[in-house]
């Protein structure tokens, strides 16, 4: 089997020894370059030809954000961020990479004899691995990534008022969910009438960093969900790093301890699944793109219910796994590119949303 070629982007030379220490490890990898600027990664991008690149964000000359906005501009590849977890600013720039169209983000690793040093460093070779597998495409500026792909088999089943006014809505995704997450909630209206349960895939470290910069690229006011929080319309709560989030009665928000599902914690089945429960046919359920089948089993639960169900059209998703398996499942009402699911989701609640 040949070899996943990373190229490694960091400007320490400590850390880009410890990472090359790290990828080496795996037989599964192999490291094809290894550069401390953003200048350099785009001199060698096309010699070298990597299937990866690992991308330190804090870069001397032009940063880790710009560098990969020129990478997907210019040769697309799969890119990994490594970022130092506790830095909010080197958090908001991670996540701003995200959305110019790098994959993951993983925590940057410390020293060999740091406690934690070994799930580290295996989470950073395992997203290397899969990443290099997602086909990435090239990048223009926002609001054009998507043109020339079509949505040819797009569809919505034409909306109808549920048996009763939609009352909730929840919002799974994983690879390439922080920026489709921006898109759908951030075409939502400040006066948006339900609350909004987002769950997301990505490290406990930047849970909250991730909290903080959806909630400064939209409008609806998002934070980290609280146990025994009581959900109000108009607000974003996203589930907190390596725990599930429920919506219990009396829109009560449950945050547990429960086993992974599907591999995830937290799972979006899980929390569709609670939605199934509490609200019925008022409930409204989204699945973004991303890797894996979490959140389809949950999306089939509330199409059961009687719930608006909507999965993200091959023709936007990063990576069609998640929404490819609610498809498979019959568990999506209806089947749109991102662009269309904010306007599908304001349909269904204005003839008569109450909170």
């Amino acid at each position: 089997m040949t070899p996943v070629r990373v190229m490694l982007v960091e400007d320490s030379l400590v850390v880009r020894e410890l990472l090359r220490h790290i990828v080496s490890r795996d037989p599964r990898l192999e490291i094809v370059a290894a550069v401390a600027s953003g200048e350099e990664a785009l001199d060698k991008l096309r010699t070298v030809r990597p299937d990866v690149i690992s991308m330190d964000i804090r870069l001397p000359g032009i940063d880790g954000l710009e560098t990969t906005r020129r990478i997907m501009a210019e040769q697309p590849t799969p890119i990994v961020v490594v970022a130092d977890s506790v830095e909010d600013s080197s958090l908001r720039i991670s996540m701003n990479a995200l959305r110019a169209g790098a994959l993951s983000v993983v925590e940057k690793p410390v020293a060999t004899t740091h406690a934690g040093y070994e799930a580290v460093a295996g989470e950073i070779c395992t997203q290397l691995r899969i990443m290099a597998q997602v086909p990435v495409i090239r990048r223009r500026p926002i609001g054009t990534e998507w043109a020339g792909r079509t949505a040819s088999v797009a569809h919505a089943t034409p909306v109808e008022l549920p048996g009763q006014a939609p009352s909730l809505l929840g919002i799974g995704a994983s690879t390439g969910g922080p920026p489709a997450l921006a898109r759908v909630i951030g075409a939502l209206p400040k006066d948006f009438p339900l609350p909004v349960l987002v769950v997301q895939h990505m490290g406990p470290a930047f849970m909250d960093g991730f909290a903080s910069w959806l909630d400064s690229v939209v409008t609806l006011p998002v934070g980290l969900a609280r146990d025994g929080e009581r959900a109000e319309p108009g607000r974003v709560y996203v589930a907190p790093g390596d725990r599930h989030l429920e919506i219990g009665s009396g829109r009560v928000l449950r945050v547990i301890d429960a086993a992974p599902v599907s591999g995830q914690r937290p799972a979006a089945t899980v929390l569709f699944r609670s939605m199934a429960r509490q609200a019925g046919a008022a409930g409204i359920g989204v699945l973004l793109t991303g890797m894996g089948e979490d959140g389809a089993a949950g999306l089939a639960d509330m199409h059961r219910a009687g719930a608006q169900t909507v999965a993200e059209h091959e023709s936007t998703a990063v990576v069609y796994g998640m929404p490819a398996a609610a498809v498979r499942l019959g568990a999506a009402r209806s089947v749109l590119p991102l662009d269309r699911i904010a306007d599908h989701v304001l349909r269904l609640v204005e003839p008569g949303a109450r909170p």
